[in-house]
């Protein structure tokens, strides 16, 4: 039998950075259907594609986009101050009482993610599958934020952070290669998340994605890039 994989995906009502971000058009798409038509694209079968919310908006666009919005978070999992993890605790105890299950893992999509795509999930899963991890998260190499870039300043010097950087070291050279954590995708087991409280767990396999689905949302410019990636992706010029 296959193992049970719900996906989460959290959408508050309100945010700081980006008003009504998860509601706002990307593309002629509520940014929150991006992510909601990718899981429901995977190949990999979902248990559901759950939508955990505040906003009775958000909840009715989730509906109308496939997915499923079966309850509304209570006032303690609301506003700027919530943290992620009992968000996806609350979402798993509702689905495991509602249709008397036992889940296997527990896949936390963000909306903020809107470039990752099914094959995405799809491998993500596969890696998970093989065994011996606790998670998957997925990752970028990055290069502009490599530690090698990082300094300090001490004593009015700037020094190295972390790695010596040599002179005219180039782009290509930087060493060993660094990763980033992209936001676009958590694949947890479902004890370590419920027993152990943890999202990523002691042993975490990365799933590389490419920086063209990499765009995390999190600022007015950030908004403005997805946008520009999205329309190359879809082949919109006008």
């Amino acid at each position: 039998m296959d193992e049970l994989i719900l996906a989460v995906i959290p959408a508050r009502g309100g945010s700081k950075g980006v008003p009504d971000k998860n509601l706002r058009p990307l593309c002629g798409k509520p940014l929150i259907a991006w992510t909601i038509e990718a899981a429901l694209a995977a190949e990999m079968t979902l248990h559901g594609v759950v939508v955990s919310t505040d906003s009775p908006e958000i909840a009715t666009i989730a509906q109308d986009c496939g997915g499923s919005a079966p309850f509304m978070r209570p006032d303690e999992l609301s506003g700027d101050t919530a943290d992620m993890m009992p968000v996806l605790r609350h979402a798993v105890d509702f689905i495991e009482s509602r249709d008397q299950v036992a889940l296997d893992w527990v896949l936390l999509l963000q909306p903020t993610a809107p470039l990752r795509a099914p094959e995405d999930i799809d491998a993500a899963v596969a890696l998970a599958r093989r065994g011996g991890c606790d998670s998957v998260i997925s990752v970028e190499q990055v290069f502009a934020h490599h530690p090698i870039l990082m300094k300090k300043i001490e004593n009015d010097r700037l020094l190295p952070y972390y790695l010596e950087e040599t002179e005219g070291t180039r782009r290509q050279d930087y060493g060993p290669p660094a990763y980033m954590r992209n936001g676009a995708i958590y694949l947890t087991r479902r004890d370590v998340l419920m027993e152990k409280k943890s999202i990523w767990g002691a042993a975490i396999c990365p799933y590389v994605m490419p920086e063209e689905r990499s765009v995390s949302i999190d600022s007015e410019r950030d908004f403005l890039l997805a946008e520009l990636v999205m329309r190359e992706k879809l082949g919109i010029t006008a």
